[in-house]
């Protein structure tokens, strides 16, 4: 959910489960979620396909396919969010034999909206990367009902404008058990983006596994409020390593907390994509995602004219939520734990955020035996008990 005051694919075992979820159903509920930073001026940067009407030749003679663009708000090379939305596209590219559009760099700003109906001109789905492109999505698309709107983390629709996004607070509870066992100090840090639900319950689920496997350990908390900075963010890292920590996790899609550890003998993770190659040998593992059969299903349902508006939410079930593999260093008896847990995760039988869950004041949040709804996460406000940081008002 990148601004409220502002990768590579996933490894291949992830993508054939997603393709038969997503084959089987239209996804889940909406959900406001996240998208990564940078900034600039918008520009096209590839493919394209010139107007006409509704779609283009699908030359071999078969059904027309779409003319598809998408919105960045990074490039990709920013190594986390874009980079992987970008992967994605490439997937959905390679699958069905069509070149995107795409226009990076573009701020969340009415020069959003701008880009994006320049793009509702002359193409069929547009997919808008950011939870601040919202409403200059959905006033794009209340002007053009004859092309779908795709975007990412928001909660507003349209009868041609959904939403998706997906569970990564299921692969923040595994980190947490991979940091959990690896601190020996029981200090470990994590570098906030911005204050939002989003990083908040991300933090919280970290929390809980690190609590699952080391209940002794505390999370501190400092936020950067970038979410690609590399210069602010190192300086984040450098304080919280500065008071003992000796892993972190960071909410950004820059290396800088991964090589800030690096240089002190610390172990970390970072966000969106596999972070493996920033600095291997102080890697933890982090969440990341994989966008590419989300696209490429879209594409077929706007082929099959199958295509709704209807929400979805991927999680680590489906393969839309991923664990980047865990770093060298970290022992075999650690990954063994950690891949039990997912398995959990991943057959159902286990929930985050159930109950009993403190807050940092010990007042009792979810009760005994009662998990926290989708949405009800979404709103997370609040830290758990055993983390040190507050968040700005």
């Amino acid at each position: 959910m990148r601004s409220w005051t502002v990768s590579r694919l996933a490894r291949m075992l992830w993508i054939l489960p997603l393709l038969a979820a997503l084959a089987a159903c239209g996804g889940g509920s909406g959900s406001p979620g996240k998208d990564s930073g940078g900034s600039g001026s918008g520009g096209a940067a590839s493919g394209g396909s010139g107007g006409g009407e509704t779609g283009s030749s699908s030359g071999d003679g078969g059904a027309k396919k779409p003319r598809v663009a998408f919105v960045y708000i990074g490039t990709p090379g920013d190594g986390g969010w874009t980079y992987e939305h970008d992967q994605g596209r490439k997937y959905m590219e390679e699958t069905h034999g069509i070149e995107a559009t795409v226009v990076e760099n573009v701020p969340e700003s009415a020069d959003a909206e701008r880009v994006i109906e320049e793009l509702a001109q002359n193409h069929d789905i547009i997919f808008t990367t950011s939870f601040g492109y919202m409403d200059q999505t959905l006033a794009v698309a209340q002007r053009h009902p004859e092309v779908k709107f795709h975007h990412v983390s928001g909660y507003k629709t349209h009868d041609n404008m959904t939403n998706y996004f997906g569970k990564n607070y299921e692969a923040s509870y595994l980190t947490g058990i991979a940091a959990g066992k690896m601190t020996k100090k029981n200090i470990i840090g994590y570098v906030g983006a911005f204050p939002i639900p989003e990083v908040i319950y991300n933090i919280n689920a970290f929390k809980l596994g690190i609590k699952s496997v080391n209940p002794d350990a505390v999370v501190h908390v400092v936020w950067s409020n970038t979410w690609y900075d590399p210069t602010v963010e190192r300086q984040a890292a450098i304080s919280l390593l500065d008071l003992g920590a000796d892993v972190l996790l960071a909410y950004q899609d820059s290396p800088a907390t991964i090589q800030a550890a690096a240089e002190r003998g610390a172990l970390a993770g970072g966000n969106d994509s596999d972070m493996t190659r920033f600095a291997p040998e102080a890697y933890l593992t982090n969440p990341v995602w994989n966008w590419g059969p989300y696209y490429a299903k879209v594409v077929q349902d706007w082929i099959d004219g199958t295509w709704t508006n209807e929400p979805y939410v991927g999680s680590m079930r489906d393969g839309m939520v991923g664990l980047a593999p865990l770093g060298p260093g970290i022992p075999d008896d650690v990954k063994q734990l950690v891949e039990a847990a997912k398995e959990t995760i991943m057959s159902g039988e286990f929930e985050v955020f159930r109950g009993p869950l403190y807050d940092q004041e010990g007042n009792l949040r979810v009760e005994e035996g009662r998990a926290l709804t989708h949405a009800e996460v979404l709103e997370m406000n609040w830290f758990l008990k055993g983390i040190e940081g507050k968040i700005p008002q």
